[in-house]
């Protein structure tokens, strides 16, 4: 049996501690991390309370009628969803952009701050006795202060707007927002470090966009020409009144080709608008017009010998046969946005005439590479080569076009677009071909004149047009091609999905089809050309107008 010795009743004992009377025990200290941040958030709190009531007492002449009408139009976001429904009709590409990436901005931040940030701090809304009633026209929001969900939407859909948008979108946009954020605490329905933490979340919102959707560049970076051109001073070249300027304009470029019936056939082609801001703006300036009958090349080659700059109204297509014959005679080059989709001179940062007669009396002239494919193992004169300044498309791309010129006199472009994709992804099958000696099922491929950003089947934009580099993207198969997963990475956008995909950088390339001839679509021409083509690069060689962003 063992005994516990101590407790028994003779067991020896510590004499107790002596301790002063009215001694007690003092309670465990309270973290030092816990205490300092309480007397943190006190401190904040206290701060929060002072700069709302000084908002509260401060006598603003005028904005008291303003300020709570926009804070109330800004409720569930119809002030920026109608924002952004007005710069989506505008027509430019950069405000589509803009108004797609500032709503995706809100679909973002107005989740996390009204689902999570409300329900996690639950703070209460400030006590209005200081705001004069004229501010307060509506009921006061009943939900949790913080953080302001109206304050997020407003900096979500500012930045994301910013992100894409010129300067004089972007600046009004942003005033708008902070009018909004201020709004909130002038009308008593929020704390300032309310209205603060929700612009954070927003701007934070906004530049998550970019993970999921990289934001284009204004304009992508060119090599400033020297200061003379051919032997000629800039100032000898530009001049008020367009002297010296050839105008070459296709006028069935931009909706000037739709069928009897469509939009494009009654109202004007963006071509038409362009001709008449060049008129007005270049009254001295040649304006040679042709159609779809003429011999594109002929037209630019004697327009070029006589001009001092060659101007160019057009689509892609049609500025491919401008810069060659720009290049044949030496001079340079004015993009004139006039066509459907414009890659190219959107790429240099000019998405409308005014832009591009703005960087023409700038004088800010930039040098671009020019991409090209010839016959392998033949001669490397001009005659043989064949350039392109975007892309050069070949497998099911090819077929996509044939069948889209095969609708569009119908039923118009952009319906026809839409049919041929659905078709050429259902029914088009690999090609055989040899890419660089090794021997491949390629389903689509395209090459790219400069890096290309994106990563979908049709990227867009470029950092650069002056990196020396191609392209180069292809969708290698086996017997059979994924045909499923295949159309969901098309229309997702994100080509790298796709079994078989490959992408890489090089500076030439060789193509060879033990079938024959190849199908080369070059800036959305189709062209027949023999079975072995190399690729290339001439860097540097076109001379382009082109603004101020592209320069810097």
């Amino acid at each position: 049996m063992r005994v516990n010795h101590s407790a028994h009743p003779t067991a020896q004992r510590r004499p107790p501690a002596w301790r002063p009377p009215g001694w007690r025990r003092p309670p465990p200290p309270e973290p030092r991390s816990r205490f300092h941040r309480s007397r943190t958030l006190r401190r904040l709190g206290r701060i929060d309370r002072w700069a709302f009531d000084g908002v509260a007492a401060a006598h603003l002449p005028g904005l008291e009628y303003v300020l709570p009408r926009l804070s109330r139009f800004a409720d569930h976001g119809v002030l920026w969803f109608t924002s952004a429904g007005v710069m989506g009709l505008s027509g430019g590409a950069r405000l589509r952009r803009a108004a797609l990436r500032g709503s995706l901005a809100i679909a973002v931040a107005s989740p996390a701050v009204n689902l999570l940030g409300k329900q996690a701090f639950r703070r209460k809304r400030p006590v209005v006795d200081l705001v004069p009633p004229i501010r307060i026209r509506w009921k006061l929001p009943t939900s949790h202060a913080f953080p302001s969900g109206h304050s997020a939407s407003a900096a979500a859909f500012a930045t994301g707007v910013a992100m894409e948008a010129p300067r004089s979108v972007a600046v009004p946009a942003a005033a708008t927002a902070a009018a909004v954020a201020f709004s909130r605490v002038y009308t008593g329905a929020h704390y300032p470090g309310d209205v603060l933490a929700g612009v954070g979340i927003g701007m934070l919102a906004a530049l998550g966009t970019r993970t999921v959707w990289p934001a284009h560049p204004p304009a992508a970076r060119v090599t400033p020409a020297e200061d003379t051109v051919t032997g000629r001073d800039l100032g000898e070249l530009v001049a008020d009144d367009g002297r010296g300027v050839v105008a070459v304009v296709n006028r069935a470029a931009g909706g000037g080709d739709a069928p009897v019936g469509m939009a494009g056939g009654i109202l004007p082609s963006r071509a038409d608008f362009a001709v008449e801001i060049l008129e007005r703006e270049l009254p001295a300036a040649e304006i040679v017009t042709f159609t779809a009958g003429d011999d594109a090349d002929k037209v630019f080659g004697e327009a070029a010998g006589r001009a001092s700059v060659l101007a160019v109204v057009g689509g892609d297509g049609t500025v491919n046969a401008a810069a060659r014959a720009a290049l044949d005679h030496d001079v340079p080059l004015l993009v004139v946005p006039g066509g459907t989709f414009d890659h190219f001179s959107r790429a240099l940062g000019m998405a409308s005439a005014t832009e591009a007669i703005s960087a023409y009396r700038d004088g800010r002239l930039g040098r671009v590479d020019v991409a090209y494919l010839t016959p392998a193992g033949g001669r490397r004169g001009q005659d043989e080569e064949h350039i392109f300044l975007n892309t050069a498309g070949f497998g099911a791309y090819t077929e996509l076009l044939e069948r889209r010129a095969r609708l569009e006199r119908r039923i118009g472009k952009w319906p026809a677009l839409a049919v041929a994709a659905v078709r050429t992804l259902r029914h088009s099958e690999p090609v055989d071909l040899f890419v660089d000696g090794r021997e491949r099922r390629v389903w689509l491929a395209f090459v790219g004149n400069c890096l290309y950003g994106a990563r979908g089947t049709t990227p867009n934009w470029r950092e650069r047009l002056d990196d020396g580099w191609l392209d180069i993207r292809t969708v290698s198969t086996g017997r059979r091609v994924p045909r499923v997963r295949a159309v969901a990475a098309v229309l997702a956008g994100h080509l790298h999905i796709t079994p078989g995909y490959r992408a890489w950088k090089a500076t030439a390339l060789e193509l060879a089809s033990p079938a024959g001839g190849l199908r080369i679509a070059r800036d959305g021409e189709l062209t027949s050309l023999p079975a072995k083509l190399r690729f290339g690069k001439h860097a540097g060689a076109l001379t382009v107008f082109c603004p101020a962003e592209a320069l810097r």
